[in-house]
């Protein structure tokens, strides 16, 4: 397998774009969320996006390879609420590891039919794991401010559970995201340790968090740099930032991180900011001016886009990387 430490330090790479925005575009109903798996579970599964690398690979597949046709290096699992603590929502405790197991199969299948077709350009699968449905660091009851929903050790069996089956799926690389409260993270990561420890093995680890509005902090109040403090200490591939924002509002964050952080820097914007329709109105073309600026500066060395954001997006970012490149 290439190593992509060493090719990150000759050329930027491209992430994906947002995977439930073309799900949705499927007009998937309940039967697809159980084929073959979950025929007789008694709760509604319609919109547990994650059971599709299960249910419809099918359709999961064909969004991968559409960001591979569209230019990704990296393109990420359909595992983002792939825990136990996520799909407890579903009833569905049970079937995490296989989710995301299941999840990484589809997405490795489909970077080696890409690979194999340009062995210059390898593809590479990064198991997504979000950031779950609960926070460490915030109490959920505003009457009850020292009370917690979950604890670390909670959220370290979930993620350790996650991580084994994204790397016995065969991913290459894991990728911590959209961290609203960094944590979460560090309990990610302690449990990727774990999990490492356990099956014997290294695998890369990239961290993004999320910028949730123009103070520049996230939920937990963090700003980017203490972000990056707080998670320097791991062994990463990348540090970056991740939804919430438009590229344009993440220019200055990831200035701080590019100037401060020992790791390669990645960012994966939303298309602009939802309006009040909830979509997002930024063309392929309006976005990839904003990355422009990006790789102008020399801020990033991977990019790619989050919510809102298509293979048509994720082309025009591929065609000014290759240009860079």
């Amino acid at each position: 397998m290439a190593d992509i430490k060493e090719i990150l330090k000759e050329r930027i790479l491209v992430l994906d774009g947002a995977m439930g925005t073309e799900i949705q575009a499927y007009g998937l109903e309940e039967e697809d969320f159980r084929k073959g798996w979950f025929e007789d579970h008694d709760k509604s599964l319609k919109g547990n996006n994650d059971l599709l690398s299960m249910t419809r690979p099918d359709v999961i597949k064909a969004i991968h390879e559409a960001y591979l046709e569209a230019g990704s290096d990296i393109i990420e699992t359909n595992t983002f609420s792939g825990t136990t603590i996520a799909q407890a929502d579903y009833g569905l405790e049970s079937a995490a590891y296989d989710i995301n197991f299941h999840g990484a199969k589809v997405a490795k299948e489909a970077c080696d039919k890409y690979t194999a077709l340009n062995p210059d350009k390898p593809r590479f699968v990064a198991g997504s794991m979000g950031p779950t449905n609960m926070t460490l660091s915030i109490s959920p009851d505003v009457n009850d401010p020292g009370y917690r929903a979950t604890t670390f050790d909670k959220l370290v069996v979930a993620y350790k559970e996650q991580a084994k089956g994204l790397i016995e799926g065969g991913s290459d690389i894991l990728l911590v995201e959209t961290v609203f409260d960094t944590l979460n993270a560090k309990a990610a990561l302690f449990a990727i340790d774990e999990a490492q420890a356990e099956l014997k093995t290294e695998i890369p680890i990239m961290v993004s968090g999320t910028i949730t509005d123009a103070s520049g902090r996230t939920l937990s109040g963090q700003t980017a740099e203490a972000f990056l403090i707080s998670v320097e200490h791991s062994n990463l591939l990348s540090i970056g930032l991740n939804c919430a924002l438009g590229a344009n509002a993440l220019r200055p964050y990831l200035q701080v991180l590019k100037k401060k952080a020992p790791f390669f820097v990645s960012a994966h914007p939303n298309a602009g900011l939802p309006n009040e329709m909830g979509e997002y109105d930024e063309t392929p073309e309006i976005m990839a001016d904003q990355i422009k600026t990006f790789l102008d500066e020399g801020l990033v060395n991977i990019v790619g886009g989050c919510c809102g954001t298509t293979p048509a997006h994720i082309k025009a970012m591929a065609d000014l990387v290759a240009a860079k490149n």
